[in-house]
């Protein structure tokens, strides 16, 4: 900590919180991981280098890997097994709409999602938990998986490397996508527990942004990688710590400012989704309240007709 002596103590103080959130991720995920199968690809790629054991890959979640956020789909999952009222359906269903218009990360609604989140589970067993994120994947999120990143992520394990999801949701829900890829393990938000049971705090702070950094360090620390072999995927300008830590950083369906800064850095891009898709992520946040309301009336709406 002796070199953070010339940060503000506020600085000083979310720097501690970071490298905390980080060490809990990797720590959790390295639990959780097992060795992915592979299999022989049918000929060698220039990347990923085949057999090299000192690399890896580690991929952000949503909307890079999955359509839309891990958290407002579990949140759906949550309220069909009636975790909460209509009311907080009705703040997730705001906040994905926003999300999957938008198609970036917005500070301020991904904090109150989890806050509502940590809320909702707090005095919750960590198993139960787990077991629901199993059934959640299956209703909510398992076609929502972009064929293209998965693609790339099944390159990596095809070369024999381990691949990591690095994402703000948590670490439960996180483990349970991982697996179901078929991927190694996965770095997430680590909320406290004691005794099995959720207190409803984090530990350090959510996996976003500068954190996402710390765990990748972090992990390839105590797996023993080198980073400029490794690579990092990612849509979010908020993710370019984590891709300026590997030798390989992707752009994937990345929002304007990600877009311009791999650009000017000369890193790898690809868009998967359609152009109507993608040209949503320029709409004025003005033009698109009308859509956003008539989703979260419409998820309301739904969700009452089913109950």
């Amino acid at each position: 900590m002796a070199a953070l002596g010339w940060l503000t103590p506020r600085r000083r103080s979310a720097t501690a919180r970071s490298v905390l959130a980080g060490e809990a991720a990797a720590e959790a995920a390295r639990k959780s991981s097992r060795e992915a199968p592979t299999r022989p690809a049918a000929q060698e790629p220039d990347f990923p280098v085949i057999g090299d054991d000192r690399a890896a890959a580690f991929f952000d979640l949503d909307n890079t890997v999955m359509q839309g956020a891990a958290l407002f789909h579990f949140g759906r999952g949550l309220y069909k097994r009636k975790f909460f009222e209509t009311r907080e359906l009705a703040k997730f269903a705001w906040q994905q709409a926003w999300f999957r218009l938008a198609g970036v990360e917005d500070p301020e609604h991904m904090q109150e999602a989890r806050d509502s989140a940590l809320s909702i589970v707090k005095g919750h067993r960590v198993a139960e938990l787990q077991s629901i994120g199993e059934e959640i994947y299956d209703e909510y999120m398992a076609d929502r998986i972009w064929p293209g990143t998965r693609a790339l992520a099944q390159a990596h394990l095809d070369a024999g490397q381990k691949v990591w999801l690095v994402t703000a949701a948590p670490v439960e829900i996180a483990t349970v996508i991982a697996r179901r890829l078929g991927l190694t393990g996965a770095l997430g938000t680590v909320a406290e527990s004691v005794g099995g049971v959720y207190t409803g705090r984090l530990v350090g702070e959510p996996l976003h942004g500068p954190a996402k950094a710390e765990a990748v360090r972090a992990l390839a620390a105590a797996e023993g990688l080198d980073l400029t072999r490794c690579a990092a995927y990612s849509d979010s300008h908020n993710d370019i710590p984590m891709l300026s830590l590997v030798g390989h950083p992707y752009a994937i369906n990345p929002d304007a400012k990600l877009r311009r800064h791999a650009r000017e850095k000369d890193w790898r891009l690809r868009d998967y989704r359609t152009g109507r898709k993608a040209a949503k992520v320029g709409i004025p946040a003005a033009a698109g309240v009308g859509a956003v309301a008539g989703g979260t009336a419409a998820a309301i709406a739904i969700s009452r007709r089913r109950r």
